[in-house]
């Protein structure tokens, strides 16, 4: 089955090359645009797409507006991949705390474009290395919330706690299966119980649990 998209941005030529480049692929299908938040919320509750590409800055109602309507009642299981130029969009933080799975810069080759579709869809989360270390910054600012987490990671088991750490620190399902050695379906197994135990959505809200709750440090 193809994996359905959405695109969402202020710009028509921006919305129409990205259409270009994601419908040449034989699995994938743009099943619709918009021009703005509003627009980006009702599309997605009509269409279900599997991925949402989601501009921040747009008239009526900004992307992380859009993404926490879509996200925590409109979404009906869609993924939102923020587009962003990053030299301009402050809001990294914010946009994952609002459920974004991952962030890709406008001026990506379209073959990052096509992988970061098929990323997001498959349920991994996505941050280009530069939105990273905006990300380690902003969490080098805030302070740690280990009381907040200790119910949840009580709750985890030895492994679990280092599959959460590996998530932490980037690693994919194959790395973390040769670290642990273990096999992918395995680490799979591990991630999604990490997931639920710890009342998060995604990979990406796991990492940010990681960082507040002390577990894992910048730099460390």
């Amino acid at each position: 089955m193809s994996i359905r998209v959405l695109v969402v941005d202020d710009q028509a030529l921006v919305r129409a090359g990205l259409g270009v480049i994601l419908d040449a692929q034989p699995d994938i299908e743009v099943v619709g645009e918009a021009a703005d938040g509003l627009e980006a919320v009702e599309a997605t509750r009509r269409l279900r797409p599997d991925v949402v590409l989601m501009d921040i800055r747009m008239p009526r109602l900004d992307g992380l507006e859009a993404t926490r309507r879509i996200l925590s009642t409109e979404g009906g299981g869609s993924r939102v991949m923020i587009l962003t130029t990053f030299d301009t969009d402050e809001h990294v933080f914010e946009a994952l705390q609002a459920g974004a799975s991952g962030f890709l810069l406008k001026d990506a080759p379209r073959e990052r474009l096509v992988d970061a579709v098929r990323t997001v869809a498959a349920g991994e989360a996505l941050l280009a290395p530069s939105v990273t270390r905006r990300l380690i910054e902003e969490f080098t600012r805030r302070p740690v919330r280990s009381s907040e987490s200790a119910a949840p990671l009580a709750s985890l088991t030895a492994r679990e706690r280092e599959v959460l750490d590996a998530l932490a620190r980037g690693m994919s399902n194959a790395e973390m299966a040769a670290a642990l050695f273990v096999g992918e379906a395995t680490v799979k197994s591990h991630v999604a119980h990490v997931l639920m135990k710890l009342g998060v959505r995604d990979r990406m809200q796991a990492v940010i649990f990681a960082y507040e709750a002390g577990i894992v440090t910048p730099g460390g």
